[in-house]
């Protein structure tokens, strides 16, 4: 396993964790209620799936939080 011979500079290491970054969920319109969902999964607000049904809704809209 390679070791490095010299201590990396704070602003090398700095330099290279800058390109770390995270995305931001994709989210696609439901055909059925038109919420927002993740891709390729059931809808959260009415359970839809390629316009089928598959599971019952986990969150209603007059659900209080």
């Amino acid at each position: 396993m390679a070791v490095p011979k010299r201590k990396m500079s704070r602003s090398n290491t700095r330099a290279r964790r800058s390109q770390w970054k995270t995305t931001a969920t994709t989210l696609t319109t439901c055909a059925r209620c038109s919420a927002q969902a993740r891709p390729h999964q059931a809808c959260p607000a009415c359970g839809a799936y390629k316009s089928r049904q598959y599971v019952e809704a986990l969150r209603t809209e007059h659900e209080s939080n």
